[in-house]
């Protein structure tokens, strides 16, 4: 039976450098179908989240700023440290399901990080996730 965060979470979730531009995370979240990606540093500590909705909010800025041609030029020019999401809740591999989906629901996120009590990114614990565990238990 899954009961904690570690059943549940992705282990070792792709994650991007603080020090990574924008147009390498678009790039990775366009490749992989992806909607959140954590934001380490070199030591592997997770420093922020980049979003589907910064993401799109930026790239959106950019076209209506200097136009479609210059997006990708203009990405590669932004660092990701500079419009990732820094005040994030993150939750710990031994704590409840119960307790986690809670939150989900009561602050409509999409995503968590999962990290040690050091910061050190472990796994990450999607919205997707629960609708699978949801799906399962209904078959």
């Amino acid at each position: 039976m899954l009961t904690t965060v570690a059943d549940l979470m992705t282990p070792d979730p792709l994650a991007v450098s603080k020090t990574n531009n924008l147009n390498d995370a678009h790039n990775l979240m366009r490749e992989k179908n992806i909607r959140h990606i954590p934001v380490i540093d070199d030591d592997g500590m997770l420093v922020g989240m980049l979003t589907q909705k910064i993401m799109i909010a930026k790239v959106m800025g950019i076209i209506a700023t200097y136009g479609t041609n210059a997006l990708e030029r203009k990405e590669k020019q932004q660092k990701v440290a500079e419009v990732m999401a820094t005040d994030f809740a993150s939750v710990r591999p031994h704590q409840s399901l119960q307790e986690v989906v809670r939150f989900f629901v009561d602050n409509r996120h999409g995503c968590m990080p999962v990290t040690d009590e050091d910061g050190k990114l472990l796994g990450i614990l999607t919205s997707s996730d629960f609708v699978r565990l949801a799906a399962a238990l209904l078959s």
